[in-house]
């Protein structure tokens, strides 16, 4: 039977969105809309000394000028916790605007509402603020001897210590041994559409526009942060222009918004600019690795100590789980990993794309190689010799992996066997060719509360399916809709998807590669619950040609149920609704996780780079990029085919462009698209994508184990390892830049 499951359909929303008929959270026309413009501090640390208002509130169109001296005050600040936890997903444990302190550069210190954006945005010129300024730490040289061992990490979900085995012991056994120190730039989110919150207040009621990958996670939020009922406040997130994290917790505008509309009575919308951005909705840390790993002659890997070293905010224990895979990718006894923060006059890191194993993979995969090459072993070869069959340590099966066939594919594809392996040896004219490559994973996370979606089927035959999930510009909505079609056994064209609006059946937030895996899973319990229930029904009534058949035996196609041996015997669902004079069905259909597979599930890949190298100028293009996944079931192969573009795309620039440097007035120095480097389509090399599926019984109902990340894992080593073999050159930072190279 042809399914609608893995088809490489075009997305349901792309009409809307080309057309310009999407509203995004900052283009909702509202009557009387005005508009809000956040002040940020200029300094690092200390404190408000005094504010002047007077010129601000006098200027045209301005409605109010809101700062810690006027502020309504709201309830308390949530805990920190991931937004899959399907509760509240606070970025941070501080809310701004409480006190005249300030904590870190760009902190919000001020609202200015007024009739216009740019009435707005003149009257925040008026504003005149005198700081009293105090010493700070932003970078980790600063604040490294003031580091200290963190007990939780990743909003208290993680340990900050993970061991097994006894690594001192395996060390001083090893034959040989790599020691080596990593450095890392901190990132930035650049997505198309900025940070944008849009409230609305009717009495006690508020409505809120929020570009926010879980609308149930600005609405919890929002419910604490304002004292008011989860049932009072409604979170519509229709289109979200790209997000890669800095959307996936819930920072303090959409509660500014909320505040501010309350305190004008009108609507009111707060964009964030684009270099707000930068200082009001987290980033990627800046971090140092130590890494260092010892094997036998064989190059069976007997220890591991990977440390990690990064600043985090005065108010929450963050790192990005940067040890994660890698504790657990090779057959290795001992391991030990350990992570130590600094408490510093930043805001509070948080999720970025691949967040932890970007990083944490880079030091391994690269270590890796240069413990093959003092082994006279090739790249893969170790690999290989090194492959876990089990989990490490407690011998956990895998729920799926297939990353043996993601190798041979990968190299296959690369023509891996056939390059000379010897540094420096390729050449096109002047230009030094090499080629590298680097294992991908990336756990299956699984959410902290059930997932519900509501299945509805109409007497013509035609269908709505409904969860509060939004889609964060990854296809979700085209890849349910064909989930629905193929649950409910009727054609793609008469099923509708309805999302993005907390007012339907709760969803956690899509973060970590898990949303498509979990909201899949709801809308297939609550398309087959809605099935079964309509053959039930047929079974029972006399007047249906499916009257006392084994429910077993009864198929659904093309929206009608049949015998699975007599075909010819059976009706339509209109049939059976029409004749019972109803005018529609529905079910609620809910997936309860299974407990958490992220140490025993992930999705797996092998990546391939080819780079050239400008031994003049230190330009490195990279030519060729080749990802070849693990995923279990895809559910679209055009949009996980783009997923993992993206994020291979993503991991060239991690590798050669993005970096966020931290001035000396301890503000980010280069907070713009202008200085922020990010890939143009002049850096886009070919990039080969392929996926080999596998059946997994554990992850999910539909074995769904998820792409938005992995595709970034491996390409940033995979670049380093193919300029090593390019150049004869190791690097250990990232990004990789010209001056490295000269």
């Amino acid at each position: 039977m042809t399914t609608a499951i893995g088809r490489p359909l075009d997305r349901v929303d792309g009409p809307a969105k080309v057309t310009g008929a999407g509203r995004y959270s900052a283009d909702v026309p509202l009557p009387g809309l005005v508009h809000a413009v956040v002040v940020g501090s200029r300094i690092p640390a200390g404190r408000i000394v005094s504010i002047d208002t007077h010129a601000a509130e006098q200027a045209e169109g301005v409605l109010a000028v809101l700062t810690h001296l006027n502020l309504p005050k709201g309830g308390a600040v949530p805990p920190l916790m991931p937004s899959l936890a399907g509760a509240a997903a606070t970025g941070q444990t501080f809310f701004p605007m409480q006190d005249e302190v300030i904590h870190y550069a760009g902190q919000h210190v001020a609202v200015l509402v007024a009739e216009t954006l740019e009435q707005a945005e003149h009257a925040a010129t008026l504003l005149r603020i005198d700081y009293a300024a105090a010493p700070f730490v932003t970078t980790v040289e600063q604040g490294r001897e003031q580091a200290y061992e963190a007990q939780r990490i990743f909003g208290g979900f993680l340990p900050g210590r993970i061991e097994r085995g006894d690594v001192a012991a395996g060390l001083a056994q090893a034959a040989v041994t790599v020691d080596l120190g990593y450095r890392y730039a901190a990132n930035h989110h650049n997505p198309i559409e900025c940070s944008a919150t849009t409230a609305v207040w009717e009495g006690d009621r508020l409505t809120v526009y929020d570009a926010t990958q879980g609308p149930n996670a600005t609405l919890h939020t929002l419910a604490e942060l304002l004292n008011i009922m989860p049932s009072h406040i409604r979170v519509v997130t229709n289109f979200v222009g790209g997000s890669f994290g800095c959307k996936a917790m819930i920072w303090d505008h959409p509660a500014l918004a909320a505040l501010a509309a309350r305190h004008v009575g009108r609507p009111v919308r707060l964009a964030l600019s684009r270099e707000q951005m930068f200082s009001s909705v987290g980033h990627r840390e800046e971090q140092e690795q130590q890494l260092t790993i010892g094997a036998d002659e064989q190059g069976r890997l007997r220890a591991i100590r990977h440390h990690k070293l990064s600043p985090t905010s005065h108010f929450d224990d963050w790192a990005e789980p940067s040890l994660g895979v890698a504790s657990q990718l090779y057959a290795c006894p001992n391991y030990e990993g350990v992570y130590r923060l600094i408490r510093a006059n930043t805001m509070t890191p948080t999720f970025t794309r691949c967040p932890g194993e970007a990083s944490g993979m880079f030091a391994l995969e690269t270590a890796l190689d240069e413990l093959a090459d003092k082994l006279g072993l090739d790249p893969l070869e170790i690999r290989l010799r090194n492959y876990a069959e089990t989990t490490p340590g407690d011998g956990t099966p895998w729920s799926s992996k297939k990353l043996r066939e993601c190798y041979q594919r990968g190299a296959e594809l690369a023509g891996w066997d056939s390059r000379d392996p010897r540094p420096g040896t390729l050449r096109d004219g002047n230009t030094m060719l090499g080629w590298g490559m680097a294992t991908s994973a990336y756990p299956c996370y699984q959410p902290g509360n059930p997932q519900r979606a509501r299945a509805r089927l109409f007497a013509d035959g035609s269908a709505v399916v409904q969860a509060s999930i939004s889609d964060i510009g990854t296809g979700s909505a085209t890849a349910m809709t064909q989930v629905a079609a193929d649950g409910l056994g009727v054609p793609l064209e008469r099923v509708r998807f309805q999302y993005g609006d907390s007012d339907l059946p709760n969803t956690a937030a899509a973060v970590g590669s898990a949303g498509a895996g979990m909201v899949s899973a709801a809308v297939h319990v609550a398309t087959t619950a809605l099935r079964d229930q309509l053959i039930a029904q047929a079974i029972a009534d006399p007047g249906s040609p499916l009257h006392d058949a084994d429910p077993k035996q009864v198929a659904v196609a093309e929206g009608r149920m049949a015998l699975r041996e007599r075909p010819d015997v059976g009706e339509t669902y209109a049939a059976l609704l029409q004749r019972a004079f109803m005018a529609d069905a529905e079910a609620v259909g809910t997936w309860n996780p299974p407990p958490d597979t992220s140490g025993g599930s992930m999705t797996f890949g092998a990546q391939f780079a080819q780079v050239a190298v400008d031994p003049d100028l230190g330009l490195v293009r990279v030519r060729k990029l080749i990802g070849v996944f693990d995923p279990g079931r895809v559910l679209n192969r055009k949009t996980a085919h783009s997923q993992l573009m993206g994020g291979m795309i993503w991991g060239m620039s991690h590798a050669l462009l993005e970096g966020s440097r931290m001035g000396p007035d301890g503000r980010w120095a280069n907070a713009s698209l202008g200085e922020y480097l990010v890939p143009v389509n002049a850096d886009a090399p070919a990039v080969v994508v392929e996926t080999i599926e596998s059946t997994d019984t554990v992850v999910n109902p539909l074995g769904v184990k998820g792409v938005g990340e992995v595709g970034m894992v491996g390409t940033a080593a995979a670049i380093a390892n193919a300029i090593h073999h390019a150049t004869g050159r190791r690097l250990h930072k990232l990004p990789i830049t010209i001056e490295d190279l000269l």
